[in-house]
């Protein structure tokens, strides 16, 4: 069995499972999901990155949205969701919400877990990227296996 880290902002989309479930062919994967909910101190990296994007109107009303304590019920819910999407396709999956130190979590996790991988499956963070703040590039140097990142994603119909 093949054991991944997943570490996600949102709830997975069809086309996001199908992405994580189909990386290894037929190979059994087992799936840990750490849910990261947002965080009330991105909140201006975030508007940049959507600014950056063309994204305008959701750089707005980028302080609409539930954020640190409040965001952590969508998060259980988003969590639940993807645990569910990911099982659904035969996988084995269980999952956290990250409420603090998410590296350390995840270190923590791989280590416990003996992942094979991290998957960071992510929306584009242009501000923190540049900078290699984002969890990917931090993870690298954190986690003792390959850490891939993902672009994730919209919301599907």
């Amino acid at each position: 069995m093949f054991t991944t880290v997943l570490m996600i902002e949102k709830p997975l989309v069809p086309s996001d499972v199908e992405l994580v479930t189909s990386l290894h062919g037929d190979e059994p994967v087992s799936f840990v999901v750490l849910m990261q909910p947002r965080g009330d101190q991105d909140r201006l990296l975030r508007a940049v990155d959507d600014v950056a994007l063309g994204y305008l109107d959701e750089a707005v009303h980028e302080h609409e949205l539930p954020e640190g304590e409040t965001a952590l019920l969508p998060a259980e819910r988003a969590l639940s969701h993807s645990l569910q999407s990911l099982r659904d396709t035969g996988a084995e999956a269980v999952g956290e919400v990250v409420e603090s130190h998410p590296l350390d979590l995840l270190k923590s996790v791989v280590e416990q877990t003996h992942a094979d991988e991290v998957i960071v499956l992510t929306a584009p963070h242009f501000v923190e990227e540049f900078f290699h703040r984002d969890w990917t590039s931090r993870a690298r140097h954190k986690v003792g296996v390959p850490v891939l990142k993902l672009f994730a994603h919209g919301t599907e119909d």
